[in-house]
């Protein structure tokens, strides 16, 4: 398996991987999620994959078969008047072929991601993460990611 930045040539592999997050997060939220849709457009990834300051991984096979993938942030509040400078690659999505879980490449493009942070200066790395998404919890939890803030919400 090869970690790298991904290319257009990925974005069939990385529309399905999309897919497979929309699902999990309508299936537990359909109040909030469509089913069936597309997340981005082919043309909006292509300019996606060529933004620095968003960088997408993707975990790929001998036969370059997207595995897994990470679409990363870069993020830092200058001037801010309360906030440090700090600079933060916030994860904004992570997912692994549900084909090919268990075989401990979403750990490994996790490493990636925080290595390759630490390339950039980055002081911390940080996602979120749907409470009805049990499983990304877990894998996080193990991980070693700790909460930093939590999002509520009351239905009306």
């Amino acid at each position: 398996m090869n970690i790298r930045r991904a290319t257009p040539k990925d974005i069939n592999g990385i529309n399905k991987l999309l897919q497979e997050v929309l699902m999990v997060h309508h299936n537990g939220r359909p109040d909030l999620f469509k089913a069936n849709v597309k997340k981005y457009t082919d043309e909006e990834l292509m300019v996606m994959l060529a933004d620095d300051k968003k960088p997408v991984f993707v975990a790929v096979d001998e036969k370059e078969e997207v595995l897994g993938y990470t679409f990363c942030v870069f993020q830092q509040q200058i001037g801010n008047n309360i906030l440090t400078d700090i600079k933060t690659l916030y994860v904004d999505d992570l997912c692994v072929d549900e084909d090919k879980r268990g075989k401990h490449i979403g750990k490994q493009l996790y490493e990636f991601v925080l290595a390759y942070a630490r390339s950039q200066g980055c002081y911390n790395v940080t996602l979120n993460v749907w409470t009805c998404n049990q499983g990304a919890m877990k894998f996080y939890e193990k991980c070693g990611l700790t909460p930093q803030k939590i999002g509520m919400e009351k239905i009306l």
